[in-house]
């Protein structure tokens, strides 16, 4: 009598629903990924630009000193002689999030706590939050520019 070998062996590889699984899994991963990466921009997008207004409050603010100017002086064409080449800024920024140029050039030496440029992001949303303190401090992130 010849004894015949009775156990299956298992199949090598994965099931269709593993296989489904396992992709899921890693969508998941990859979509948490693209969403801290768009927080990510979003927030260095912000700081850039608080740091392209408070490098005009500074150059305002220098021309100021070294030209004896007070606060809330006119000074007719100051955009002009801020952003020129081989002044205090060399050229005019443009705001990091979607290159929207700044607003409020004006022709006066702003008083302290006072911003002399804006965000000029059209973006009702995204515009706010481009200013030190974000807007909800009423200007005390800013009061010694």
């Amino acid at each position: 009598m010849k004894l015949t070998h009775t156990t299956k062996r298992a199949k090598k590889g994965m099931t269709l629903l593993e296989l489904t699984v396992v992709i899921l899994v890693l969508l998941s991963l990859i979509s948490i990924l693209f969403i801290g990466a768009r927080a990510w921009k979003r927030g260095s997008d912000k700081a850039g630009c608080i740091m392209n207004i408070r490098n005009a409050q500074q150059a305002v603010r220098s021309y100021a000193n070294m030209n004896a100017k007070n606060p809330t002086e006119a000074v007719t064409g100051l955009k002009g002689i801020i952003v020129a080449t081989g002044s205090f800024m060399e050229t005019e920024p443009t705001c990091p999030g979607d290159d929207a140029a700044y607003t409020g050039w004006s022709d006066t030496i702003p008083d302290v706590g006072t911003l002399w440029v804006t965000c000029g992001n059209a973006d009702a949303a995204i515009q706010p939050t481009h200013i030190p303190g974000g807007g909800t401090d009423g200007g005390a992130a800013y009061a010694g520019w």
